[in-house]
């Protein structure tokens, strides 16, 4: 598998999402199969998972994903050395499914706490604003990041959802090398955080697409339909259209993380594939001529 740099981390340079284990989509894995995608994961060389606390079946069982993620690791004796997991916060989910935005110190003090619990760790690798709390300046936020590394309650921060100027505002307050990653949607069918992506490989941070297939609703099963470039490319090499969608966002920058979501341990082992799946300048050049 080959690796790539994400913030203090070296990670394979496809992860796993998550996701698809709590919410999303229209069949929700058993606890047993989601864990056995985890461990298919590894075996493919994976070692950066992506979680969420707000993951989770209902607004009264947050933490879900976070502790499936952690009990799949236990199972295994332990996290293996070089696995990196990167969960989030910053979303609300209350009773009646009522869902907002709290970037505020304390909330994300106790966000954190609970997400080490249901990690079951003393440090959080990677911790990421998932969404921006459009209440509060956006500067401000980033500083209550910036308390819990001091803390010592995570190692790195990114951010997710994020436009230019807000990367550069992060760049700014967390300092020189201090912002690990921005996690936004891109995939065939949303190239708008393009210019994001670009930003992030001048400031030195790692882009991680979300959906990079396209979406757990159909949009990843039905790529090389909607995209046919996609799958004549992959009839071509012998290999799935999803792989060669991941293959181009590799060839988008050495900062980009694609980190496709799996429910089944079959589709995480065809997706970690793509690292070694080596597009012609011909090939990519038609992708990137489509829209």
């Amino acid at each position: 598998m080959q690796t790539r740099t994400l913030g203090p981390f070296t990670v394979s340079a496809i992860g796993l999402g998550a996701m698809p284990f709590s919410m999303g989509g229209n069949v929700k894995p058993s606890e047993e199969q989601a864990i056995a995608t985890v461990h298919a994961a590894l075996d493919a060389g994976v070692t950066f998972i992506d979680t969420a606390d707000v993951y989770a079946p209902s607004w009264d069982t947050m933490g879900h994903n976070e502790k499936i993620v952690a009990k799949a690791l236990k199972k295994l004796g332990g996290r293996p050395d070089g696995v990196v997991i990167g969960t989030k916060g910053g979303i609300t989910r209350s009773q009646c499914e009522e869902w907002g935005r709290n970037a505020s110190l304390d909330y994300l003090t106790q966000a954190v706490e609970k997400s080490l619990a249901a990690l079951e760790v003393d440090v959080i690798d990677l911790y990421q604003w998932h969404r921006p709390d459009r209440w509060m300046v956006y500067g401000d936020a980033i500083e209550n990041f910036k308390k819990l590394q001091e803390q010592g309650k995570i190692k790195a921060v990114g951010i997710s959802n994020a436009n230019v100027e807000e990367i550069d505002i992060a760049v700014q307050v967390l300092g020189e090398g201090g912002l690990a990653s921005v996690q936004n949607e891109f995939s065939p069918r949303f190239r708008s955080s393009q210019d994001e992506l670009d930003r992030c490989g001048e400031v030195g941070a790692a882009f991680l697409p979300w959906s990079p297939l396209g979406g757990t609703s159909g949009g990843a099963t039905q790529v090389g339909e909607e995209f046919a470039i996609f799958g004549e490319i992959g009839q071509a090499h012998g290999v799935s259209p999803q792989q060669v969608v991941l293959a181009w966002e590799l060839s988008l920058g050495r900062h980009v993380i694609p980190i496709p979501g799996a429910s089944r341990p079959a589709s995480i082992t065809d997706s970690a594939r793509a690292a070694d799946l080596q597009l012609t300048a011909d090939e990519l050049a038609a992708i990137n001529a489509t829209r």
